[in-house]
């Protein structure tokens, strides 16, 4: 039999993306054995975070301040915004070091299945954003805003190439079909590296039609 305070802490590790009940029970049993060295600190950093970390009320993604450090940075450029899935979305692109306008998390895609229509996600914020740049005085102007108010020119669509993350994008586009702002998608196609003969069908297909001149 397994103590009742254990048992609890294997219930809540098992509901963690990719852990099982089996997988929980050997994370907590690795936890116990290192208490002093990784148990006492996670919970600590654990308690920490859950305090003062927050949702930016601007673009969707995790920090210490509101808004983000992101949405904060002088130096990011204001007519380019990025829009993307989930917050572990931004922090890869951000990993990349390619893109450096600001960001927009949708917390999700549009998923008939699992119930959940344009107003389960951050979608009506998107439109707003957008919207208020489009009011915003041009960049380039003697007074031209902030990022925060400054003309979108750009919005990249970096969503997953999956039938929902395509419905999604077709969504944002139909929105924002009168908007006067450009927007583009992420290519897809052989990645950096890869073999023809280990790629699927659909990145072929992909590859072949985003074909460009050498």
């Amino acid at each position: 039999m397994i103590a009742g305070d254990l048992e609890r802490l294997i219930q809540l590790l098992a509901r963690l993306p990719g852990l099982g009940p089996r997988s929980a029970r050997r994370a907590v049993l690795h936890l116990m054995k290192k208490r002093e060295a990784l148990m006492l600190p996670l919970a600590d950093a654990m308690a920490r975070a859950a305090d003062s970390i927050a949702i930016c009320s601007n673009c969707g993604n995790l920090d210490t301040s509101d808004p983000c450090g992101i949405c904060r940075d002088p130096k990011r450029d204001p007519k380019l915004l990025c829009v993307v899935e989930e917050v572990a979305d931004l922090w890869a692109l951000e990993r990349s070091g390619a893109f450096k306008g600001g960001y927009h998390v949708l917390g999700g895609t549009l998923s008939a299945i699992d119930g959940r229509g344009p107003d389960q996600l951050n979608l009506a914020r998107l439109i707003e954003r957008v919207r208020r740049g489009q009011d915003a005085t041009p960049s380039g102007s003697d007074d031209a805003g902030t990022a925060e108010t400054a003309r979108i020119e750009e919005v990249v669509l970096a969503l997953s190439a999956t039938v929902d993350g395509q419905t999604t994008a077709h969504y944002i586009a139909e929105r924002m079909a009168d908007s006067g702002v450009r927007l583009s998608r992420l290519a897809h196609g052989v990645p950096v590296g890869g073999e023809l003969d280990y790629l699927d069908d659909g990145t072929l297909n992909a590859a072949m039609k985003a074909r460009r001149p050498a």
